[in-house]
């Protein structure tokens, strides 16, 4: 068996790496033009991104990145209020945004030929984005309504928010996405449109092509179309680092739901240096080593074996602009309290740190990290957001690869390193949700009231 897990670890490494030839090209403004020539079907993912996410915002406009991205949305100098999406759509394609902690990005996927559209539409918005007051009074209605839906009507969710601005003292990771409801309430067109003048600027942002296309032909539409948007001085951007946790925090959320929930994190290192730092690379093995698979020993030895949760999962991103935490949440299995799945959860990352992990057991997950991202590789869109997401951190799609070979490279004794020295209680902070008795259905049956949706 240890032999096989090797060989298929080499074979898929080696197809990994044949995937992988993009191309790059930065415009005298300072965009960067990634290309990925992928020919096996007839379109092509064409995705901006910027490096402005919700922790390059101030307190008293938290969820302004995110309204921003809304707004992109709703015309421009020559576009009217909804027919960037149209026309997107006339051309046989999709497209949508996302904001992050890190980043805010736009993309369309459409059929090859149209390329050239997207890059006219993309730049377009780039440089004469309108805010009207009147469309922004429209859309921060809907942002409240999502914020409703999506965390303060989300019990797990409220748990997650209000974890992170418990762990957090300092560093900007502490305030939602969404943004506070009190900002949203109180945000302004004016706010968005500051937004959009700091961080909207092509030496800000980095274009990602993934397809059937010509480099070189995708180079030329490059310039012809984000070529004369002129770059801008950018904010600085200070250190925001978070003072030393000295000490356990613990929090409970009291919200309407049927089971309770926990969530543990610690604070561990970020990916800094791609060569000089080991500890990143063990901390992603254990957290494959622990919920990576249907065999990982969470799922193995608490889901199935003892059963003290009915589910359990362990999560850690090395590539981040800010700082990182190691996550591990649950819920409990009926007649076992929230006490017992952290007792059970802490014994499991102490199993590690005493008993350390098999030889085979770290094949296993090695080779399934591969074949991962073999798999991603099938799909423009997954290749795409991969390099977005890596480059958004300061780490080049160049080396992806190596990413992969620093994985391939942990030792057992490197995962049992870190697991005997960040899971202790200075660094950790533990949110509850302790379930409240689910709101009763109207006796008169009536119909709940339509909820506002955006299209972005």
């Amino acid at each position: 068996m240890t032999r096989r897990l090797l060989f298929a670890a080499a074979l898929l490494l080696s197809a990994a790496t044949a995937l992988a030839n993009p191309h790059e090209k930065t415009l005298a403004n300072g965009l960067r033009v990634i290309v990925q020539e992928d020919r096996r079907a007839p379109t092509v993912v064409h995705m901006v991104w910027y490096r402005a996410g919700s922790m390059d915002e101030v307190d008293g406009t938290s969820g302004v990145a995110h309204v921003l991205e809304h707004m992109m949305f709703k015309g421009t100098k020559t576009l009217k209020q909804g027919e960037f999406n149209k026309r997107v759509a006339a051309a046989g394609g999709r497209d949508n945004a996302f904001t992050s902690l890190d980043y805010t990005a736009y993309f369309q996927q459409v059929p090859s030929a149209r390329l050239g559209e997207m890059m006219s539409l993309e730049a377009d918005r780039m440089a004469n984005l309108v805010l009207d007051a009147k469309e922004f009074e429209q859309e921060i209605r809907v942002v409240m309504e999502e914020r409703r839906l999506r965390t303060e009507d989300n019990p797990q969710a409220q748990v997650h928010e209000k974890q992170m601005a418990a762990a957090f003292q300092a560093h900007p990771y502490r305030r939602p996405i969404i943004g506070w409801m009190n900002d949203l309430e109180n945000m302004t067109a004016a706010d968005a449109r500051d937004w959009y003048r700091r961080w909207y600027a092509p030496n800000n942002a980095y274009v990602i092509v993934i397809g059937d296309v010509d480099k070189d032909a995708v180079f030329r539409l490059a310039e012809r179309h984000y070529g004369r948007i002129p770059s801008r001085a950018l904010p600085g951007r200070k250190p925001q680092l978070e003072p030393a946790q000295v000490g356990i925090k613990r929090l409970v959320v009291k919200a309407p739901a049927k089971l309770p929930y926990l969530s543990m994190v610690w604070k561990v290192p970020a990916l800094r240096d791609l060569n000089k730092e080991r500890e990143p690379y063990a901390l992603e093995v254990l957290a494959a080593v622990l919920d990576g698979h249907e065999g990982a020993r969470f799922a193995r030895n608490l889901v199935r074996g003892t059963r003290v949760a009915v589910s359990a999962g362990a999560g850690y991103d090395a590539t981040v602009r800010g700082e990182a935490l190691f996550s591990v949440a649950g819920t409990p299995a009926e007649g076992r309290t929230v006490n017992d799945l952290e007792a059970a959860l802490r014994a499991e990352i102490a199993r590690v740190a005493n008993e350390g992990v098999s030889a085979g057991e770290l094949e296993r997950v090695k080779t399934q990290t591969i074949a991962a991202q073999v798999y991603k590789r099938d799909s423009m869109m997954a290749q795409a957001l991969e390099i977005g997401r890596l480059e958004a951190a300061g780490i080049r799609w160049r080396d992806i690869d190596t990413l992969l070979d620093k994985i391939r490279s942990v030792t057992a004794e490197e995962v049992q390193a870190v697991a005997r020295k960040y899971f202790g209680d200075a660094t950790l902070t533990v949110a509850v949700l302790d379930p409240q008795p689910l709101p009763q259905p109207s006796p008169s049956g009536a119909a709940q009231k339509s909820v506002p949706t955006a299209r972005h």
